[in-house]
């Protein structure tokens, strides 16, 4: 491939590029080329770009080609993919456990998948290792609140009602969501911290149509909508609380932008899927979760919510899973010094791997170990961070 040095990465198993765009409806212009050249085209619209998924190179310089027609520049230093690490020590009952809270796929090499690709990835190993105490870190999973209520497994504990327990006492907070607004013009759109509304569709051009024109109504109300094509589906989707105008501090009622993408949506007969919204998010306890924060906001590239007193940061492109920080007691020193059972791999592109590391010790990380194409970095109090350079 003439280009696969410069514009494709492989992320997380997938050929990956990213290209800057002004804006979505010119971002969108790439995306409906996307489709004519392949049907199994994964694309992730935003503002500021696209981020393109193939299962393999075939039509990658096809792409690269179109891009460049269009006057996008691929941009590989932002790509990234960050995905959850789990040790077991029984993993066959903990796959079980998370592949029905989180209504994951498993994949060939055992990890476990988001059938979509939108949400992070999940590996699951084995380990001899008893940790007894509490985890620093758990997941946050919102889902429709019938999904919700399918996928309980017994029932919830913690303040909220909504606390689960894996086999070795691995947490997540399996949160109902609930409709957005009132009345029948929001109806396809489910509040799952995120404001998200799924679409079916049963044409190649039915999706064209539908990624044109959420991009050219949200470019109008000035909105960074997030619209992501799969084989025929349309996701659209705020960010998480982005449907907020305090978060957004925007001027812009969502809600009426979700209106009008609705019914255009109709118009074009695209069904909405109501139990397909998902949103899924990270959480760690921190004794110093200022110091703790700015750790990660420096590794990942994130970006801190304006909100004041939040402790959320995200990806700038909303492209990869929301971090969260709450208070840990000092006092918990057993705990603290527990190894965690789960941790982060963060996988970039080769080539820009020694970059990140720099970045990320600079800011206050401790290198542990490395081997070829990975470093094992641990934050200020002892969360741990791979990073992998990707070909």
């Amino acid at each position: 491939m003439t280009r696969m040095g410069t514009d494709w990465r492989v992320m997380d198993g997938l050929f990956t590029a990213w290209f800057d765009a002004p804006s979505l409806r010119e971002g969108a212009a790439l995306v409906v080329r996307l489709s004519e050249l392949s049907p199994a085209t994964m694309a992730d619209l935003r503002a500021s770009g696209v981020r393109v998924r193939l299962h393999s190179d075939r039509y990658a310089d096809a792409v690269s080609t179109a891009a460049r027609d269009l006057g996008l520049q691929a941009n590989p230093a932002t790509l990234q993919q960050l995905s959850v690490l789990l040790e077991s020590g029984n993993p066959p009952a903990v796959t079980q456990f998370w592949r029905r809270m989180l209504d994951y796929a498993p994949a060939e090499d055992g990890s476990l998948t988001d059938p979509l690709h939108r949400d992070p990835t999940m590996r699951i190993r084995k380990s001899p290792q008893p940790r007894p105490l509490r985890n620093r870190i758990h997941l946050d999973v919102v889902r429709p609140a019938a999904a919700a209520q399918q996928a309980r497994p017994g029932e919830a504990s913690g303040p909220w009602g909504v606390c689960h327990t894996d086999p070795d006492g691995n947490e997540v907070d399996l949160v109902p969501g609930g409709a957005l607004g009132e009345g029948t013009g929001t109806t396809d759109w489910q509040e799952v911290w995120s404001a998200m509304a799924c679409y079916r569709v049963t044409s190649a051009q039915q999706q064209r149509d539908l990624v044109l024109a959420a991009a050219g109504l949200a470019d109008d109300a000035g909105f960074p909508l997030l619209v992501d094509l799969r084989p025929g589906l349309v996701v659209l989707d705020s960010g998480k609380d982005q449907w907020d105008p305090d978060a957004h501090g925007l001027d812009v009622e969502f809600t009426d932008l979700a209106r009008r993408l609705q019914a255009v949506a109709r118009e074009l007969r695209a069904t909405a899927d109501p139990g397909l919204p998902r949103h899924v998010q990270l959480f760690l306890d921190a004794a110093d979760v200022a110091t703790v924060r700015a750790f990660w906001v420096a590794a990942l590239g994130y970006t801190a919510d304006r909100r004041a007193g939040l402790s959320d940061i995200h990806d700038p492109r909303r492209l990869n899973p929301v971090l969260v920080f709450q208070q840990l007691d000092a006092s918990e020193t057993e705990r603290r010094r527990q190894r965690n059972r789960i941790h982060f791999e963060l996988a970039v592109p080769a080539d820009l791997a020694p970059t990140r590391l720099d970045r990320t010790v600079a800011a206050g990380g401790r290198l542990l170990d490395q081997s070829e194409g990975r470093w094992l970095v641990t934050d200020p109090e002892g969360n741990e961070l791979v990073i992998v350079g990707e070909a």
